[in-house]
């Protein structure tokens, strides 16, 4: 939504500098980007620098996990296959054993207690028939169904991560406060309190004997030993998924080897989600086209063609909203957003 967009416009510019330093500080080294927007961001990088970048996110692993937990089987057992776009990849494969789990995972969804979890995935599982990656609160903003009104919002949204308003930024400066508590005493061979680990977002489970999820230590470790392992990564398309467009940033299968990264083609993806994607991809290159081209109409267009912003808004109103987005943050994006 418009508030992906302007993170665009407040990060891309910085991020390219950051790009610039490494070009000519370590110009072989590998960039790994967890920052957001993920896709704009990778997509600025992969046009605007010759440095080797993979935007990383841990939705897919993370999902998948999820799935195994609601399908009440053992993770190991689950087998998956999944690809898009970052926050909109899609389980195009859920099986455990050779058999397809979408049946099971459908009626475990008609469960009160399982549906609550995750209403709008479940919602969207039901008549798209695939599972998508990014949790029901954030996925609700990449598409024009759920937030449009008062009413569909209390109807599929729910507290915290499931669709709250302002939940993000209402709770940022107590998060951001923890965290750097949390790091410091880490860094300082502190003992870290209970209650520091359950008012640290992501880390009540945190501890030095489990290996995280996320992918940045599995690929270093690849890249320096040569082992191979297998991540899910952001790269330019050019033909890894068939039905998107070419230049834009798809989420794909990945290997990690000494030699770098191996994205995976992957075929086609069933039309209805290719043309989800689609919508979202024109977005995050106007965004872009934008910056990178100092052009503040395609930067206004990319609000015009954002699939939130045109569910409840006319090319009016999304003018007078941009203009004044650009006005309010004026002090953190570049200038020509502002004449």
């Amino acid at each position: 939504g418009p508030g992906g967009i302007m993170k665009a416009f407040r990060t891309v510019p910085v991020w390219l500098d950051i790009l610039e330093d490494a070009e000519k500080l370590c110009p072989e080294a590998l960039v790994l980007n967890y920052t957001n927007p993920m896709h704009m961001m990778t997509l600025a990088a992969n046009r605007a620098s010759d440095m080797k970048v993979i935007g990383l996110c841990h939705s897919v692993q993370g999902t998948s996990r999820q799935l195994a937990d609601y399908l009440n089987i053992r993770y190991e057992e689950l087998d998956w296959e999944c690809a898009g776009i970052n926050h909109m990849s899609w389980f195009t494969t859920l099986e455990q054993e050779g058999e397809d789990l979408y049946p099971d995972l459908l009626k475990k969804a008609e469960e009160p207690e399982v549906y609550e979890k995750d209403p709008i995935r479940f919602d969207i599982t039901r008549e798209l028939g695939y599972f998508v990656t990014e949790s029901s609160g954030h996925f609700s903003e990449y598409v024009p169904y759920y937030r449009k009104s008062s009413e569909l919002i209390e109807k599929y949204c729910r507290v915290g991560y499931r669709g709250e308003s302002g939940f993000y930024s209402k709770n940022w400066p107590s998060w951001r406060k923890a965290l750097d508590e949390f790091r410091q005493k880490w860094i300082r061979g502190e003992e870290i309190s209970e209650e520091l680990k359950q008012n640290t977002p992501g880390l009540a489970d945190f501890n030095l004997e489990t290996r995280s999820q996320e992918y940045a230590s599995y690929i270093i470790e690849a890249h320096q030993t040569g082992e191979e392992t297998v991540v899910y990564g952001n790269f330019p398309n050019n033909g890894l998924i068939e039905n998107l467009p070419r230049d834009g940033i798809v989420e794909v299968q990945t290997l990690v080897d000494g030699n770098g990264f191996h994205p995976c083609k992957f075929g086609s993806l069933p039309e209805h989600l290719a043309g989800l994607n689609r919508s979202n991809i024109t977005v995050h290159k106007l965004a872009v086209d934008s910056i990178l081209n100092k052009d503040k109409e395609a930067g206004i267009r990319a609000f015009m063609l954002d699939p939130l912003t045109a569910a409840v808004s006319t090319t009016a109103e999304i003018r007078d909203m941009a203009e004044e987005l650009f006005a309010a943050e004026q002090n953190y994006i570049p200038d020509y957003l502002t004449k």
